[in-house]
Parts: C-alpha cells; sequence; structure tokens
C-alpha cells in the first residue's frame, strides 16, 4: 500500500514517541526524517537504529534533505517559539504542518471536535494535553445543553513534565483556554495545570467543570460516554473514571459569578472526571498527557492526507 511521507521536528520525548506511532501504527504514513539540533539526542540516535534518515541541523537541514519536496506533513514537536520560524520556513513548501506547540498559528484542532471542518488547513494547532483530553467532554456537554462557564484542570505527573512543557506553561493556559470557548463551545472557559510529583508517579487525570442551564442528567451522560468511545478510538487509555455528577445550583451560589449568572435558579454544575493512560510505544504509562497528544497527532496527520491525492507530494 502506498504510503505519503511525514517529517517530525523535534527529537526529544514527544517527537520521538509520535515517530515511533507512525512506524509502528499508522497504514498510511511512512518517516521521511526525524529533525533535531543535538546530535546526541536520543531521539536521532533511534531514530538511525530504526531507519528513518534523520538531521541535526534543525528545519534548514530537513529542507536540503533528498526528497523533501515528496512530504506532505510536518509535524513540529519543538516549542511555541521555535514554530513561528519553522512554519515561515515550511509554508513556501507547501507541505503541510501539524503543530504539537502552543503556538496556535493555525486553526485549533480536537480531533473527535472538529477535525471534519479543518482537512483543508494548511498548519493545524493540536491545542495542548490538557486541552486534548477535556475538550471533548466541554462540546459533549455543549451538544444537549447551553455551557455558560468550563473549567478543567489537567493533573499530570511531573516526570512527565520536560523543559518544553515547563517552558509553555502560560502559553498552555492561555491556549487552552481560549479553545474551551472556540472549540468546545462554552461561552467562558479557564484551564489549570497541577505538576504533581507523586512517586510512584500519576497517570493524567483531568477534571472538567461545565456550568450549564436546562441540562437533563441522562442526556448528558449520554454524549459523555457517546464522545468518550470517540477518543478511546485512538487513545486506548482514555477513560470516564466514575458517573458524571449533575447538582442543580442556588440562585445564591458563588459559582454562579464565573458564569456571569448570578441570581438565576436554572444553572447546573457538572463534573467530569478523566483518567489518561499511555499506550507505552516510547513513553511510559503514566505520561498519558504526552501520548494523547501523539496520538491526537496522528489522527490528524492520517486524515489531511486522506484529502491529498499521492501524486500531489510527488
Amino acid at each position: 500500500m502506498s504510503r505519503h511521507k511525514v517529517a517530525v521536528i523535534g527529537s526529544g520525548n514527544i517527537g520521538t514517541d509520535l515517530m515511533i506511532k507512525v512506524l509502528r501504527r499508522s497504514e498510511v504514513l511512512e518517516m521521511a526524517a526525524m529533525v533535531g539540533i543535538d546530535p546526541a539526542s536520543d531521539g536521532l540516535a533511534r531514530a538511525r537504529r530504526l531507519g528513518v534518515p534523520t538531521t541535526a541541523e534543525g528545519v534548514d537541514g530537513l529542507l536540503r534533505m533528498p526528497g523533501f519536496d515528496e512530504v506532505a506533513v510536518v509535524f513540529d514537536a519543538t516549542s511555541a517559539g521555535a514554530h513561528r520560524r519553522n512554519w515561515e520556513l515550511i509554508e513556501p513548501t507547501g507541505a503541510r504542518m501539524v503543530d504539537l506547540t502552543p503556538a496556535a498559528i493555525g486553526p485549533l484542532v480536537v480531533p473527535p471536535v472538529n477535525l471534519a471542518g479543518l482537512t483543508d488547513a494548511r498548519n493545524v494547532n493540536m491545542v495542548t494535553c490538557g486541552g486534548q483530553a477535556t475538550i471533548p467532554m466541554v462540546a459533549a456537554v455543549g451538544e444537549v445543553a447551553p455551557v455558560l462557564y468550563a473549567e478543567i484542570v489537567a493533573s499530570i505527573s511531573s516526570r512527565s513534565a520536560g523543559p518544553g512543557t515547563r517552558a509553555n506553561i502560560d502559553e498552555f493556559t492561555e491556549t487552552t483556554s481560549r479553545a474551551i470557548v472556540e472549540v468546545g463551545g462554552a461561552a467562558r472557559g479557564k484551564a489549570v495545570i497541577v505538576l504533581n510529583p507523586a512517586e510512584p508517579p500519576m497517570i493524567m487525570r483531568d477534571t472538567v467543570y461545565c456550568l450549564t442551564t436546562g441540562s437533563d442528567p441522562r442526556a448528558v451522560a449520554r454524549s459523555v460516554a457517546a464522545m468518550a468511545e470517540r477518543v478511546r478510538d485512538y487513545v486506548g487509555g482514555y477513560r470516564v473514571k466514575q458517573a458524571v455528577q449533575h447538582r442543580a445550583l442556588a440562585a445564591d451560589d458563588p459559582l454562579l459569578r464565573l458564569a456571569g449568572a448570578t441570581g438565576r435558579d436554572d444553572v447546573s454544575l457538572v463534573s467530569i472526571f478523566l483518567e489518561v493512560a499511555g499506550a507505552g510505544d516510547y513513553l511510559p504509562e503514566y505520561a498519558g498527557n504526552l501520548d494523547i497528544m501523539t496520538a491526537a497527532a496522528l489522527r490528524v496527520g492520517e486524515t489531511l492526507v486522506a484529502r491529498r491525492p499521492l501524486e500531489a507530494t510527488a
């Protein structure tokens, strides 16, 4: 079966895990290059052992590699700052880019929520790990009731938060909060990330709070369960940990201030508790926050090339 060639920029944990997912799991994508800036990085060494062409000269080196004109999609697993320059260099080539950083130059994408409408985009942004895990749930609630306010708390092991994650904390909260509204459909949104130093390391856990009006608890539970199945189609370790909680709020409840709904007596609080375990392709099981990013990026890349004829990449 003919495959579409892709390149991964960033030879750290995320880029390496994504490379292995392409090699092991994808029936339509083929690794054309692994790109880094540290010749001694484990990611580049592993790529060479697996027969993947490599360069330690960044995007400039990628553009000089033989056969780059056949690359259909470039995945960027570097940083928000680096992505801006990377896109400046890649955009004129005609290749499409899947951005795993919080740079958010292109439209925000969460596969089961809005990917179908973005298949012609040249640069799409994977939001954040917290966004990939929680925004589907905000959208699921929004499918059956208006969401006046949504707040997500993403708790990850400090061991799975590398230098890139730590350097982009502000971008994480800003981009995720924006995506809760633009992609999830909430009128207002807020994101919080917690780096937990517990030993042994904890699996990624996420909490989603939605203030809604006119919501039927059974309809919300059905919608959440259906969305969880859609996410689990590409992230096997994704699960709702317990029954969805639904509580009517009194008109004087201080939570109403978050939604600008003080004094209303028709608002309910919906609480959803999630867990994301990694697939163990390259990263440990507890690094579900990284696994959901690479698994979602793989799904996006495969969907984008499905709209691009093979002859267009030659």
